[in-house]
C-alpha cells in the first residue's frame, strides 16, 4: 500500500482562504469540487515540477492552466522579467517592449496585421465581440456548446434542446436581455451552420469558436466544420473570430489557424503570450482593427494594458518558441502519452478515449452502454476519496460497446465518466502526478519535460488503473 502525502499546511491554508475567498479559491478552476477533496496549495515551480507547501513535488500537466509551455521559472523568461523589474513595474504610458511583442505576434499568427494588448483572455474576448458588433452594425453572435471564451456575460450561456437556438443566460447576476442575440449550435455541427446561416446569416455580427477547444476536454474542431465557417462567414459579411485564447502558440508557432490553414477575421489570445502573467490581446485585419479607439469609434481600454512585466514573459517566451522550435519533439512526447494511456487503459479493461492535439490532450473516461449512470455514480462515489477503488468495468477494449466512442462535441463529451475520472486524478495525485481536477480540462505537456517524465506518468497511470481492477488503495 502507497503511503499517501501529507498536506496538513494545505488543509490549514485552505480553511483560512475559505474565510476569506469565495470558496477559498481566487478561479472555480482551481478547486476540487469535480475530484473530491481540498486543493493543494503550491509554492514554487522549477521545469517540469511544482512544490507544495508540504513538501511534495508533482510532475506537472496543468502548466498553469497552459502558458507554461517552456516550464516553470525558464531563465529566459526570468531573466527578462528581473531586467523589466529593475525599470519599474508600469507606467501607464506606451513602452517599447508593446511594440516588440506585439511583432513578435502579428508576424506569427496569419490573420493578424493590427493588435491590441489587454489583460486576460476574457476581456479579449469581451473585446473582439464588442469590436465585431461595431464593424457589422449587427447584433447577433454565434457560439458553440462546450466552447468557453472567458466569463463574458453574453457568451456565458446554456443550450436548448434545439440545435440551433436563442440561449438563456447560465449564471445569475446574467439578464435574459444579455444573452438575446447569442445563438448557439453544437460543435463540429455542419449541418447547423449552414441552416443558422440561411436563416439569419445577414444578421449574425461575429462567429466566435475554439477552433482547439480545451474546456470540455481537448476536442478539435473537424476540417469540414472550420472551412464551413470560413465560407459561411466570408459570403455573409460576418466576422469569424477564433478564440485561441488556449491553443494559440500551444497547437504550433501560429496556432491553430496555421495548422489548419484557415484565416479568421479576429483572434483572440491569451496564457503563451504572456510567459505567465496576465495577459490577452485580440487582433485581425487592418480593416476591422483601424475601427477600435482612439482610430475608430469602438472603445475599449485598459490601465495596465500591455503592462512591462508581462511584456517581457511574454517576449522571452515567444523569441524561444521561435528560434528554437520545439513543437516536434513537443507533439511526439503528448502523442506518446497518448496513446501509452490509451494502451495502459485497455490492458486493463477500462473503456477511454484519448483525444490529443498538439500539446493538449484529454483522457476521456467512457461509460459502458450497459451501465446506468447515477448507479456508476453512487457505485464510486463511496470509494473515491477513501483510497479504495472502482470495480473493474465490463467493458474489455476502448470502443465497441461505449455510450460513446469518440468525442467530438459537448454531447459526446458529457457522457463522459466523471465519477471515474475523479478516481484516477486522485490516483494520480497521490503517485505526484498533478492533472487538472476536471473530466473537461485539458492536459498540456511542457518543454522542460522528458521521456523519463512521461514514462513515469505513464508507470503512475498503469498502477491507478490497475486498482480499478484490484480495489487497492
Amino acid at each position: 500500500m502507497r503511503a499517501p502525502l501529507e498536506h496538513a499546511k494545505s488543509h490549514a491554508l485552505f480553511a483560512a482562504a475559505c474565510q476569506l475567498i469565495p470558496g477559498g479559491v481566487n478561479s472555480p478552476a482551481r478547486a476540487f469540487g469535480a475530484v473530491g477533496g481540498e486543493p493543494v496549495f503550491m509554492e514554487r515551480g522549477e521545469g517540469a515540477y511544482l512544490y507544495d507547501v508540504d513538501g511534495n513535488t508533482y510532475l506537472d500537466f496543468v502548466q498553469s492552466w497552459g502558458p507554461m509551455i517552456l516550464g516553470h521559472a525558464h531563465p529566459d523568461v526570468v531573466a527578462a522579467l528581473q531586467a523589466a523589474l529593475l525599470k519599474g513595474t508600469g507606467f501607464g504610458t506606451p513602452t517599447e517592449a508593446e511594440n516588440d511583442l506585439a511583432s513578435l505576434i502579428v508576424d506569427a499568427v496569419p490573420c493578424i496585421e493590427k493588435i491590441r494588448l489587454v489583460n486576460s483572455g476574457t476581456e479579449a474576448t469581451m473585446s473582439a465581440i464588442r469590436l465585431a458588433r461595431g464593424y457589422t452594425g449587427r447584433d447577433k453572435i454565434l457560439k458553440f456548446i462546450g466552447n468557453y471564451h472567458g466569463h463574458v456575460d453574453s457568451l456565458l450561456v446554456a443550450a436548448g434542446s434545439a440545435g440551433a437556438t436563442f440561449s438563456v443566460p447560465d449564471s445569475p447576476g446574467i439578464t435574459p436581455g444579455t444573452t438575446r442575440d447569442t445563438i448557439l449550435l453544437h460543435f463540429n455541427d455542419v449541418d447547423g451552420v449552414k441552416r443558422v446561416f440561411k436563416e439569419c446569416g445577414h444578421e449574425i455580427a461575429a462567429v466566435i469558436v475554439e477552433p482547439v477547444a480545451g474546456n470540455m476536454g481537448c476536442v478539435a474542431g473537424s476540417s469540414n466544420f472550420l472551412y464551413e465557417l470560413r465560407h459561411r462567414t466570408a459570403e455573409s459579411g460576418t466576422v469569424l473570430i477564433f478564440d485561441e485564447v488556449m491553443c494559440g502558440f500551444r497547437v504550433g508557432y501560429g496556432g491553430a489557424q496555421a495548422r489548419f490553414s484557415i484565416t479568421p477575421d479576429l483572434t483572440t489570445l491569451g496564457k503563451v503570450i504572456g510567459g505567465g502573467l496576465p495577459v490577452g490581446a485580440y487582433g485581425g485585419t487592418k480593416a476591422i482593427m483601424d475601427h477600435v479607439l482612439p482610430l475608430g469609434p469602438v472603445f475599449q481600454a485598459g490601465t495596465l494594458s500591455g503592462n512591462p512585466l508581462a511584456c517581457a514573459a511574454g517576449i522571452a517566451t515567444l523569441k524561444v518558441l521561435r528560434d528554437t522550435n520545439p513543437y516536434p519533439a513537443l507533439e511526439r512526447k503528448a502523442a506518446y502519452l497518448a496513446e501509452g494511456l490509451e494502451d495502459e487503459a485497455r490492458a486493463a479493461g477500462i473503456p477511454v478515449y484519448v483525444s490529443q492535439w498538439g500539446t493538449m490532450l484529454t483522457l476521456f473516461f467512457l461509460r459502458h452502454a450497459s451501465e446506468n449512470k447515477q448507479e456508476v455514480a453512487d457505485r464510486i462515489h463511496s470509494k473515491t476519496f477513501s483510497g479504495s477503488a472502482v470495480e473493474k468495468t465490463t467493458a474489455t477494449s476502448t470502443s465497441g460497446n461505449c455510450v460513446s466512442e469518440k468525442i467530438v462535441d459537448w454531447r459526446t463529451a458529457s457522457n463522459c465518466d466523471t465519477e471515474r475520472y475523479a478516481v484516477f486524478f486522485r490516483g494520480m495525485l497521490q503517485r505526484g502526478i498533478y492533472l487538472p481536477c476536471s473530466q473537461y480540462e485539458a492536459m498540456f505537456i511542457s518543454n522542460a519535460m522528458t521521456d523519463a517524465d512521461i514514462e513515469t506518468t505513464l508507470n503512475a497511470a498503469k498502477e491507478v488503473f490497475a486498482t480499478f481492477e484490484t480495489g487497492a488503495g
